[in-house]
């Protein structure tokens, strides 16, 4: 067999101009808060915890006031921020001030969630997919911030360019975001038709589970939808050969978005409190996201060149490619071993959740000089994937140890009856990956601030 002189197409964006460029750079900053906000948040979840340490704070009411805190702004925020940024650079320069407003409502929701812990005295809901404070001010603050997604996934479709039938690897990064933006706007109806149907006569804890479990299955495909987007782009960032031609990308782009429209029918086909509607959002989830994410994670594999033969600006992105990778492997796995209502459970999300993550932060490091800012380089960005990435890794495997002793999730400090040495040592392991997670994570932050202090230094801002 003779191989193919003929490079592959390579994948990626051309630069947004100044009015898009503006636009991502304040979904980007959002996102940064947020982080930053989760994880004072998360240092605090990882204190009540661990064990002895617990002691020092009053644990029950504490632990789920900051646990909702923290997911709302870790997940829902931050990916809100991200996809808000890569779709105002994949969108076209009209009705930015539509882009603005959306940004300004996202904003105000999370300024209002942020502050309802501190100034509400709401009880914790810790529904999956979206937990929430049972306070004024914090179901305001969630509702302004969905007004803001609806108007951000409302002008991504809009505004997305066409792509006719023949185009390059640009064109297939472009089909990925459109298309995570038509699986969120699936999860927007979803979210409004559990609204308009769940019985407002059910206690708080089965009327949140219920009216977020369809439109929060349906965000899971915008997650991962960004993440394969990321993953062939980051590929291809490295300066390897990316082993999937854009039509084939594009197939699996659509894989990975068509068990999404099994939401509508689940509506249709059976009442939203029902075991048959939770159980079939379920299977198209697992479904869906598995018949392009072992292909791509492959691809993945296939394409990354040892770290010696890469730019010293590309070492950042290998990093946090290759550990987006693993963790969300590890977390699907761990997915399929789950049996009880212990900590496996957040074991397994953490490690889906956290697979996104690092993609998303890959991505940042190489969008930044297209946003005007500098190259992350050197010792800290190399570095902080693998620390994000391996704090991750003991975090998780610190649950999954302590799952198998039979430890409850969703409970801290003296709830979680830990009595034997393995359960100790397990939660203390996921205490201190924890800590190693929390600092890779501030460590982003301070490597893209490094980059927009940079970048301004350099053009005279």
């Amino acid at each position: 067999m003779i191989e193919s002189t003929i490079p592959l197409p390579a994948y990626a964006l051309p630069p947004p101009d100044s009015a898009r460029q503006a636009l991502a750079r304040a979904w980007l900053w959002l996102g940064l808060l947020s982080l930053i906000g989760s994880g004072v948040f998360a240092v605090l979840l990882v204190l009540s915890r661990t064990s002895v340490l617990h002691n020092l704070f009053p644990v029950t009411d504490f632990f789920r006031v900051a646990l909702v805190a923290h997911v709302d702004l870790s997940v829902l925020v931050w990916f809100t921020a991200i996809a808000g940024m890569l779709w105002s650079i994949n969108s076209s320069a009209q009705a930015m001030s539509s882009g603005w407003l959306a940004l300004s409502g996202c904003a105000l929701g999370v300024v209002l969630m942020s502050l309802a812990p501190f100034i509400g005295r709401g009880e914790p809901i810790l529904a999956n997919y979206i937990p929430v404070l049972r306070d004024p001010i914090f179901i305001s603050g969630l509702l302004v911030f969905g007004a803001g997604f609806t108007a951000l996934v409302l002008r991504s479709l809009v505004l997305a360019p066409a792509l006719g039938l023949s185009f390059d690897g640009g064109g297939a990064l472009r089909f990925g975001l459109n298309a995570a933006a038509v699986s969120a706007a699936v999860a927007i109806l979803a979210f409004a038709w559990s609204y308009a149907v769940v019985p407002a006569s059910l206690d708080s804890k089965a009327y949140y589970e219920i009216l977020f479990w369809g439109g929060g299955h349906a965000l899971q495909f915008t997650w991962t939808l960004l993440m394969l987007v990321a993953w062939i782009w980051l590929i291809s960032a490295c300066g390897a050969r990316v082993p999937l031609s854009p039509r084939v990308a594009l197939l699996m782009f659509l894989l990975a978005l068509v068990c999404v429209f099994v939401t509508p029918y689940a509506y249709l086909a059976y009442g939203v409190a029902s075991v048959e509607h939770r159980n079939l959002l379920t299977w198209a989830m697992r479904i869906g996201g598995g018949l392009a994410i072992l292909p791509m994670s492959l691809a993945v594999l296939v394409a990354l060149r040892p770290a010696s033969d890469m730019r010293e600006d590309a070492r950042p992105l290998r990093a946090a490619l290759i550990f987006s990778v693993v963790l969300f492997a590890v977390g699907g796995v761990i997915g399929i071993f789950i049996s009880g209502n212990n900590v496996k459970i957040p074991a397994h999300y953490h490690g889906s959740i956290v697979g996104v993550t690092l993609a998303l932060m890959g991505l940042v490091y190489h969008l930044l000089p297209q946003l005007g800012y500098a190259t992350p380089v050197g010792r800290l960005a190399n570095w902080q994937p693998v620390v994000y990435g391996a704090g991750q890794l003991m975090h998780i495997t610190g649950l999954v140890w302590s799952g198998g002793y039979g430890v409850q999730r969703k409970v801290a400090g003296a709830e979680q009856v830990l009595r034997t040495s393995g359960e100790i040592a397990g939660m203390g392991l996921m205490g201190l990956g924890g800590l190693f997670a929390i600092i890779g994570g501030l460590l982003f932050v301070v490597v893209v601030v490094r980059a927009v202090r940079d970048g301004r230094s350099k053009t005279g801002r």
